[in-house]
């Protein structure tokens, strides 16, 4: 059955590359089964994914956790709604009453030109996997790769901003475990959590076109923590930043994300719980009740009443399953579909829709600012931002200090895609034309999941 869904994958990205001949920064080439992708037009594109996912994610941190639900008590008044932006935040569950540091008010987060953004658990592990697979030489990380950069870039004292699962893994990589071994649930009770959705959307970029390819290069690092519906989630995560490289730009962004999204759909087990979760969002949204209603509804269903198969274990009973990967991916949906491609609105919903705000925020907030690149994201706010990051805000040993820049991230990008669409997709780099010549239906590139 996998193996059918990921076909699926690959056929409906071809239809989408095809139809992409209308947008003026992906032309098809001669071959009507080769995508032709500008080199410096993606590099801008890489650029806005990292701005886009930084004033995301920081903005989505003021509200981190303000709003979990509370089993037993009504579902309405426990939840921020649209009128709470720009009014006072307030604590969070583990804020002692203080509310955070970063916004006095419910209000984007910004940095200027002068400042730096810091990284966080919603893009370090992100920018490790880059830089692993660039100083790898390599499009596919192996265990143990994978293990010797989580050790070598991840700090060992308490507060390293590693999540439940994350942190489950690393230790028993400490103890000499590779994964996936780290995410089974025989030794990770956790790997139902959240972790892998912080962590992985980023292959997506780094294979173009080629969905069934982002998934191949995705495997390992999201079994890294993840099984069962936390993997599958993450990897519609995946699907849809592979899809963003190839929106018909002929049509609205509304009409743009809600084909990527069922596109991506597709990937979702039919009988699992995500499946059901998305067909549940999606029914709210084309009923066109409020995004704050879907949110409660969403709330009441699954949080509460457990249906649908999704179930609140001992493992992730802490907060009532908030930090679980299911009604945080319920709750991306829902900023997702409510925001309608608009990245100012849908990061706007994120940030209240409650929950682990800042992880829905900072990943359709980097896929929005990729698919409106640099210039677009400031367009959208009317301003300019820093381009500087600070990796050593949360992780280590990192060159220069650990301050990149947006400019260099993109290029990194740049070379880890070049040897991917050399090596996995069998296309072609032509640096005098500065373009990717990608082959579409190069289907024996499939590797589904076993």
């Amino acid at each position: 059955m996998k193996k059918f869904i990921s076909f699926l994958i690959v056929v409906t990205a071809l239809v989408s590359c095809k139809n992409a001949v209308k947008n003026k920064n992906t032309e098809t080439a001669s071959d009507k089964n080769y995508i032709s992708i500008s080199r410096a037009d993606y590099a801008n594109k890489l650029y806005g994914f990292w701005l886009g996912e930084c004033i995301a994610n920081w903005t989505g941190l003021v509200t981190e956790m303000d709003k979990i639900g509370n089993v037993g008590e009504p579902k309405t008044g426990n939840f921020y709604t649209r009128n709470d932006w720009g009014k006072p935040d307030q604590a969070s569950i583990w804020g002692e009453g203080i509310p955070s540091d970063l916004s006095a008010t419910i209000d984007f987060v910004f940095r200027n030109e002068s400042e730096i953004w810091g990284a966080d658990d919603d893009t370090d592990i992100e920018y490790m996997y880059q830089h692993l697979l660039y100083t790898n030489k390599s499009s596919i990380l192996s265990a143990e790769q994978i293990r010797d950069g989580w050790l070598k870039h991840i700090k060992p004292e308490e507060e390293n901003y590693l999540w439940v699962s994350n942190q489950k893994a690393f230790d028993l990589m400490k103890e000499g475990m590779l994964p996936p071994e780290t995410s089974d649930p025989k030794h990770n009770p956790e790997y139902e959590m959240i972790d892998a959705q912080l962590t992985t959307e980023i292959f997506g970029l780094l294979a173009p076109a080629r969905p069934d390819v982002a998934l191949k290069m995705a495997y390992l690092p999201i079994r890294t923590t993840a099984q069962e519906n936390a993997a599958w989630i993450s990897e519609f995560y995946v699907v849809m930043h592979s899809l963003a490289s190839t929106v018909d730009k002929s049509v609205t962004p509304k009409q743009q994300i809600l084909s990527m999204a069922n596109q991506a759909r597709k990937h979702l087990p039919n009988d699992s719980y995500s499946a059901k979760m998305y067909d549940f969002v999606l029914s709210r949204y084309q009923a066109s009740i409020p995004w704050e209603q879907a949110r409660d509804e969403i709330y009441e269903r699954y949080q509460v009443n457990q249906e649908d198969g999704y179930e609140i274990t001992s493992e992730n009973r802490y907060c009532n399953g908030c930090f679980a990967a299911g009604i945080n991916f319920a709750a991306s949906l829902v900023s997702l579909f409510y925001g309608e491609g608009d990245i100012i609105e849908t990061i706007k919903i994120g940030a209240l829709a409650g929950w682990d705000s800042d992880n829905p925020t900072s990943t359709w907030g980097g896929m929005l600012g990729f698919m409106l690149g640099k210039e677009g994201v400031e367009h959208a706010f009317g301003r300019t931002f820093s381009n500087k990051f600070n990796i050593h805000r949360t992780r280590q040993n990192f060159p220069d200090g650990g301050i990149d820049t947006f400019e260099n991230m993109a290029q990194t990008g740049l070379t880890v895609i070049d040897r991917s669409v050399k090596e996995e997709m069998g296309g072609t780099v032509d640096l005098g034309k500065d373009v990717w010549i990608i082959p579409l239906a190069d289907i024996k590139n499939n590797h589904s999941e076993k």
